[in-house]
C-alpha cells in the first residue's frame, strides 16, 4: 500500500503517519520526490486497511500496490534511482562501464587491467576473489588475498571495486575492501545471503540467475531493499535456453521490461551471456541501445593464460577501442558519461 501525501504536507504530518503505521507492527518506507512524499506500507494487510490513513493530516490518498515487489517497483518509487559509488554514478541519465578480470590472479594482472580500464574511460573495476565454479576442482579464487590486490589497484587508479560475495560468513571481509557487493547468478535466490547484504552499507549488484524470471529477479532485489539497502543494481547476464550457439542467451528485452517495472539501474553482462569474445561488442551495443545504464564486462592482460573464462575476456590491449564504441553509443542515446 502507498500513502501519497499532499504537496503541502509537513514533516510532522509525515512523521505522524509513519508512527501510526509502526504502531501496528508494519514498516514504513519514505520516498521524497520534488513535489510529494510517498510512504510505502508493508505489513499485515488486514491491520493496515483498518488504519484511517486517509483521515490523517497531510494525506492526499491511499493507493493499493498490486505488484508483489513493493519497494523496487515504480508504483512506490516512480523516479529512477541513481547510485553514487565514490563519484561514479549509475542510473537515471548516468552510464557506467564496469570492467576487469573474471578472477584475481596476481597483483601485476589486477593492476594492469585496472590501468587499462581507467585509461579507456571505465568507471569501476570488477574482479573475483571468491569464485563460484561448476566444478569443485576448478580455481576457486584467492579470497582475502585477492581482495587486497583489488584494493591496491583502487589505490593506484581510483576505480571503485565490484567483487562477489558467496557466503554470509565472508560478508564482513568483503565489505572491508569492496565498494560494490556483487551477488552472482548462482545466488540470485539465496534469500539468507540477500537479507544479509541488505543490512550492509554498500551498494549491491544483483545478477539474474540462469533460470530466473524477471519477476523473481525483482523479488530477490526486494529482499535486499526490505532490509534497508536501497542501492541495488540489477544485471541481465543471460538465461538458459535451448540455443547452444552461446553460453547463455542474453535477454535484451529484459532491459526495457525491468526499467518499466522498476526504478533500479540495469546493467548488461555480455561476457557471461555470450561466452565468446567475438560477441562481446555487439551484445554490449545492443544492451546500450535497449536502455541499459551500464555494462559489466571482462578484460584480462593475457586471456590465453587466464585461470577463469579466458575465451570471453577482452584483451586489455584492445579494451580502449571497445570502451570507445560503447561510450559513443551511450552518449548518442542521451546518457551522461562522467
Amino acid at each position: 500500500m502507498m500513502v501519497i501525501m499532499h504537496e503541502a504536507a509537513t514533516e510532522a504530518d509525515v512523521a505522524h503517519v509513519v508512527a501510526r503505521i509502526e504502531e501496528i507492527g508494519a514498516s514504513a518506507h519514505i520516498s521524497s520526490g520534488d513535489r510529494v512524499t510517498i510512504i510505502g506500507v508493508i505489513g499485515d494487510r488486514e491491520e493496515i486497511t483498518q488504519l484511517p490513513l486517509e483521515a490523517m493530516p497531510g494525506v492526499d490518498r491511499v493507493v493499493a500496490v498490486l505488484k508483489p515487489y513493493k519497494l523496487v517497483g515504480r508504483e512506490f518509487h516512480p523516479d529512477d534511482t541513481v547510485i553514487d559509488v565514490r563519484g561514479a554514478k549509475i542510473g537515471g541519465d548516468h552510464f557506467a562501464i564496469i570492467a576487469g578480470p573474471c578472477s584475481v590472479e596476481t597483483p601485476e594482472q589486477v593492476l594492469e587491467a585496472a590501468r587499462a580500464v581507467k585509461a579507456a574511460g571505465g568507471h569501476m573495476m570488477r574482479g573475483g576473489a571468491f569464485k563460484p565454479r561448476t566444478s569443485p576442482y576448478a580455481f576457486q579464487g584467492l579470497g582475502e588475498e585477492g581482495l587486497r590486490m583489488l584494493a591496491a589497484a583502487r589505490d593506484d587508479t581510483g576505480l571503485p571495486i565490484v567483487t562477489e560475495v558467496m557466503d554470509p560468513r565472508d560478508l564482513d571481509v568483503v565489505c572491508e575492501f569492496a565498494d560494490v557487493i556483487q551477488i552472482g547468478a548462482r545466488n540470485t535466490q539465496n534469500f539468507l545471503l540477500l537479507a544479509e547484504v541488505g543490512k550492509a552499507d554498500k551498494p549491491v549488484l544483483l545478477k539474474r540467475g540462469p533460470a530466473t524470471t524477471i519477476e523473481e529477479l525483482l523479488m530477490a532485489a526486494e529482499y535486499i531493499v526490505k532490509e534497508g539497502n536501497r542501492d541495488v543494481i540489477l544485471c541481465e547476464r543471460g538465461i538458459r535456453t535451448f540455443e547452444p550457439a552461446t553460453r547463455n542467451t542474453l535477454d535484451i528485452s529484459a532491459v526495457p521490461v525491468i526499467k518499466i517495472a522498476s526504478h533500479l539501474p540495469v546493467v548488461v553482462d555480455p561476457s557471461h551471456s555470450a561466452g565468446r569474445l567475438d560477441l562481446v561488442l555487439p551484445l554490449s551495443l545492443a544492451g546500450v541501445a535497449a536502455g541499459a545504464d551500464g555494462i559489466i564486462v571482462e578484460t584480462h592482460p593475457n586471456p590465453e593464460h587466464a585461470l577463469c573464462d579466458g575465451p570471453q575476456a577482452l584483451p586489455t590491449a584492445v579494451f580502449g577501442e571497445y570502451a570507445g564504441r560503447v561510450l559513443d553509443l551511450a552518449r548518442w542515446a542521451g546518457k551522461t558519461v562522467t
